[in-house]
Formats: C-alpha cells, sequence, structure tokens
C-alpha cells in the first residue's frame, strides 16, 4: 500500500527504522534500553512531582535538578546511537550523492570528526570531573557531590566517540 502519493520523490514505504541497524561489536540495544528507562524515569519523576503539587501546593525540590540531568544524559544517549546507526546529522546533499566511494569516503571523514570531538571532550571533561570532585562542589539544588553529575560526560564522550570509531571501521570494510 502506497503511503504517499505517485508525483512525490519520497519512497512509497515507511521502513521499521530497527531493521535496517547494522550489526556492530556493541549491540544497539543498550542505547535503546536506557532510552527507555531515562525516559520512564523522567516520566515518573514529573507525574509524581505533579501530583505532589496539586495535592499539598508544595513540590519536590529535587525533580528539576534531576529531570535536568536524566535529559542531559538522554541527549547523550541518543548522540551515542544516532552516531552508531549513520544517522547523526549532515548534509544529504552532499553526504547521499556522487559515487559510492565518495559517499564512503564523506562517511569515514565524518565519523573521524566526530570521534575526534568527543575523544577531546572527553579528555577535557575529565579535568572538569576531577575539579568537582577535589574542590568538594555540591549540586545548586539539593547539595549533592556535583561530580555525580558530571561524571557522565566523559563517559558518554567515550562511548559516543566508540560508536564513531566502529562506524569508521565499518565504513572502510564495505565493498
Amino acid at each position: 500500500m502506497s503511503l504517499i502519493h505517485e508525483q512525490s520523490h519520497l519512497p512509497t514505504e515507511v521502513a521499521d527504522p530497527a531493521a535496517q541497524d547494522e550489526v556492530t561489536v556493541v549491540p544497539l540495544k543498550i542505547e535503546d534500553w536506557l532510552t527507555v528507562i531515562v525516559m520512564g524515569l523522567l516520566a515518573l519523576i514529573t507525574f509524581g512531582n505533579v501530583l505532589v503539587r496539586y495535592f499539598t501546593d508544595q513540590s519536590f525540590a529535587w525533580t528539576e535538578e534531576f529531570s535536568v540531568f536524566l535529559m542531559i544524559v538522554l541527549s547523550l544517549v541518543a548522540g551515542s546511537a544516532s552516531v552508531a546507526r549513520n544517522r547523526q546529522i549532515r548534509i544529504e546533499y552532499f553526504a547521499d550523492s556522487g559515487s559510492l566511494e565518495r559517499q564512503r569516503a564523506l562517511a569515514r571523514f565524518g565519523a573521524m570528526m566526530v570521534f575526534l570531538l568527543f575523544t577531546l571532550l572527553a579528555v577535557l571533561s575529565i579535568r572538569v570531573v576531577w575539579d568537582d570532585f577535589r574542590y568538594g562542589e555540591t549540586s545548586p539544588g539539593i547539595g549533592i557531590p556535583q561530580w555525580w553529575y558530571t561524571i557522565w560526560l566523559p563517559v558518554m564522550s567515550v562511548a559516543i566517540a566508540g560508536r564513531a570509531m566502529g562506524l569508521f571501521i565499518r565504513r572502510g570494510r564495505r565493498a
């Protein structure tokens, strides 16, 4: 069954994105499940805070701070999944046009740039985590150690860099 008109240049069927995933050494289910868990936590925290506000005219002090942290983690997890699936932001006119060799070279170049960026981000953010730990910084809302939040930036940056390197290797192996 065609989902769009015949005159359109778009595909006639919507494919399941999960069915198109490439085989990776580290399963893509990790990012998928992390997304589900983080979204579930966000929904529960927000729903709980709404109920408390409705019935008591008060709110949980920690919910906003923790929700912001979870949204940042969610963004990083989604970034890792998009790099692994080669669906990161790019100008498709250039990336998907030309010969297959040119497309592969551009895909490898993009993957290498993502790898370098997130490797640099991981290295630099380790200093931030160390400073938070060393100076005993606490979060502004609820006063827990700040490094509990900042430790996830280098961890997820390493994960994204690893996914980018995997994409770089997979694009080099294609015929």
